[in-house]
């Protein structure tokens, strides 16, 4: 059994490349498997009626638009993030909001492209990424099951032409989620609807770690959690995501769950046979 472990960045860095860093240390000394950022065209993604929305932040007070731009990062920060999780061993992709982005990240040679809930309505962007060749995880958040069959539905039929596979994550797009509406035992519903199709996981924005470990005993195999340095820096979702002794604590509990797991065969393990023998004869 093997849990493949999501750090997700995000937007957690605050557009600086120092914090990026540390976050990549972060999970790298933790053991996770890849960290993950978000990359938009904020000239596409941002809502017509809100882009001149004036907002507070601590660059100054500017338009919602133009803090959406001060946040990303361009070619020149990617290539150096690319660089950087090498030197660190840990693979990095991002969550696409358009396909503008879609096509930024194909640059890189991530190991999968991740579809953000926000985005599983969006038809087009999950064929563009689909046909792209690269495996995809969809998140599944304030989605219907209606909407989410249509997804799968659309990705399973290009695996036809494609041999990338996808894979699905449980989620619920508060930040921080409350514990009543985590709803984990949905990530058995997700298995029995669809686990012919594709692999089932969990994608968190809580509070708690043991609901990430919860997680794989209803079946999860892919675990993605948000990261930061600290809770209380600025940001929209700081709230929701692990700090570095969580993250370490909540990697080193999966790994051992990995370990502990073992089969649903009954019968005695090989290191109890001696023990059977000393004490049934």
């Amino acid at each position: 059994m093997k849990i493949y472990i999501i750090a997700e960045i995000g937007i957690n860095h605050n557009g600086d490349m120092k914090t990026v860093k540390r976050l990549i240390d972060m999970a790298a000394v933790a053991g996770c498997d890849v960290v993950k950022f978000q990359k938009r065209n904020p000239d596409v993604c941002v809502p017509e009626h809100q882009k001149s929305v004036m907002r507070d932040t601590p660059w100054g007070r500017m338009t919602y638009l133009e803090y959406k731009h001060r946040m990303e990062f361009g070619k020149d920060e990617y290539d150096e993030i690319d660089v950087y999780c090498k030197d660190r061993e840990i693979a990095w992709s991002a969550s696409v909001w358009d396909n503008d982005s879609l096509q930024f990240i194909l640059q890189y040679d991530v190991p999968f492209i991740k579809i953000p809930s926000a985005m599983l309505t969006n038809i087009p962007l999950i064929n563009a990424a689909s046909q792209s060749g690269k495996n995809i995880i969809l998140s599944t958040g304030m989605s219907t099951q209606d909407e989410i069959d249509s997804a799968v539905n659309l990705l399973d039929y290009n695996t036809q032409f494609s041999r990338y596979k996808f894979s699905l994550l449980h989620c619920n797009s508060t930040y921080p989620a409350a514990l009543e509406d985590l709803n984990l035992v949905r990530i058995k519903t997700l298995k029995e609807r669809y686990a012919d199709k594709c692999e089932i996981g969990y994608s968190g924005h809580e509070f708690r770690l043991g609901t990430s470990v919860a997680a794989i005993y209803l079946g999860a195999t892919i675990i993605e959690r948000h990261i930061t340095l600290d809770r209380s820096m600025w940001g929209t979702d700081q709230l929701g995501s692990v700090e570095p002794q969580g993250l370490i604590k909540l990697v080193r509990g999966i790994r051992e769950l990995e370990i502990a797991y073992g089969d649903e065969q009954l019968g005695p393990t090989e290191s109890e046979l001696e023990v059977r023998k000393k004490l049934r004869g």
